[in-house]
């Protein structure tokens, strides 16, 4: 670590790696009421669970990027952050907002829009957070260097805060509801949370490869022009049902086709850069979980969201178990692997030593990707399955839910095996073991000092 207040990322790191934990169990506990419907009805209702592990999914992923930025923005601009105090006060404020968001929806106090449900003094206080992050990050890079990699994370962040506002905005008409709520949704996802996973990505493959940066930031630039051309037209694919005009059919289907570009993009880059590389540097578990986050999100995002895009195909799958296939996968590889990517390159940094507990976090990202990949073929048997006897044949609901119990046995186990990687690689950050260092080797680095 070479400043001061890059240690500001260990405390949102932290929080994210406590928030990731209840993420999962909450998953996990949603998808055993799918096998048995009437687990906790009455005092923790489906809903209510499932509200809490998509929210807790969401604010750790923005956790863990602002953690990222505060950890990597010193080093790119090559200066301390401008206000640590203000980084701090924008944590507190995450922090006390989520929890003010979980204790009211326990009492059945929400929004009711998916993903926005939180009330309407949460996200003024989530707002205030960002406006916060993006001051604080601005100004330091201002004041310093200019590199590729904080343009791309700048653009990312700032445009992912200014679409926040459109979760304030809720009007009566259903059809707009839901555009406006795709603003936020997709846009996010699917657009300016990209450009962040891409700087992460850059940044991890500058540090643990040696490419030059010049190799770097030109592929940085294909990924973000690829990015941004597919997904904002992209958007389309989600007004296809809701009201909005037919040309969305056919602009939605063409661009949303695209989006597979910059998750191939991503992957290519991450592996050409470690064939090219020159460095052996000693954090392999973070190489790996690098590699495996560009790889999965090309399979979850790219592969499995291409399968069903097409308004023709989507006309049928649409809210099927498909989706829920599609949607694990690819935050999953997108955005949860490249946040613990960054978490597991620079915690040892942060605590100055060498990288620790490598082979535990090594497992844990087989565990996990082993677990998320069995979970998605097996939602996308189901969903295939509910396709056809709910939206061809006609069956109800409740009695093609019935037919699919199975398969949601079986992702139940693949949970387990997540959920069991989540705890793992918590436990191999968090908790550090003795290590035995040479007398002439740098405990940072691993090697000659």
């Amino acid at each position: 670590m070479k400043y001061q207040s890059q240690k500001v990322a260990y405390a949102y790191f932290l929080v994210a790696m406590g928030l990731f934990g209840i993420q999962v169990a909450g998953g996990l506990l949603a998808g055993w009421i799918y096998i048995s419907p009437n687990t906790l009805s009455e005092v923790l209702p489906f809903n209510i669970i499932r509200m809490i592990h998509t929210n807790a999914l969401i604010v750790w992923l923005l956790l863990g990027f602002f953690g990222a930025a505060y950890f990597l923005v010193p080093e790119e601009s090559e200066r301390e952050i401008w206000s640590v105090k203000l980084a701090y006060l924008q944590l507190i404020i995450l922090v006390v907002g989520t929890l003010g968001a979980v204790i009211g929806y326990l009492v059945g106090i929400h929004g009711g829009r998916e993903f926005l449900e939180q009330p309407l003094w949460v996200k003024g206080g989530i707002l205030v957070a960002a406006v916060i992050f993006l001051i604080n990050i601005s100004m330091t890079v201002l004041a310093g260097r200019k590199t590729a990699i904080t343009g791309v994370l700048l653009t990312g962040l700032w445009l992912l805060s200014l679409l926040w506002i459109f979760a304030f905005i809720n009007p009566d008409n259903l059809s707009l509801d839901k555009m406006y709520w795709w603003f936020v949704v997709h846009l996010w996802v699917e657009g300016t949370w990209e450009l962040v996973m891409a700087a992460i990505l850059a940044f991890l493959m500058l540090k643990l490869t040696g490419v030059d940066r010049e190799v770097v930031e030109k592929w940085l630039y294909v990924i973000v022009a690829t990015a941004l051309f597919s997904g904002i037209l992209g958007t389309g694919h989600h007004f296809y049902w809701i009201g909005l005009p037919s040309y969305w059919q056919w602009t939605g289907s063409i661009f949303s086709a695209f989006e597979v570009v910059p998750f191939f993009a991503m992957m290519s880059f991450a592996f050409i850069m470690v064939w090219k590389g020159r460095r052996n540097h000693p954090n392999k578990a973070a190489l790996l979980w690098a590699l495996g986050s560009a790889t999965v999100a090309f399979f979850g995002a790219g592969v499995w969201g291409f399968l069903h895009t097409f308004h023709g195909v989507n006309f049928y799958t649409h809210g099927t178990q498909i989706t829920a296939a599609h949607g694990h996968l690819s935050f999953y590889g997108a955005y949860v692997a490249m946040n613990l990517a960054i978490i597991t390159y620079a915690m040892p940094l942060l605590r100055g030593r060498a990288p620790y507990n490598q082979v535990l976090n090594m497992i844990s990202f087989w565990l996990m990707t082993g677990g998320m990949a069995f979970m998605t073929f097996v939602l996308t048997f189901a969903g295939t399955i509910q396709t056809h006897m709910q939206r061809i044949v006609g069956d109800s609901f409740m009695d093609v839910q019935d037919q699919l119990s199975l398969f949601y046995v079986m992702r139940f186990g693949a949970g387990i095996a997540v959920v069991l990687g989540a705890v793992l690689f918590i436990y191999s950050q968090v908790v550090v073991r003795r290590e035995i260092i040479a007398p002439n080797t740098s405990p940072l680095l691993g090697e000659a000092a």
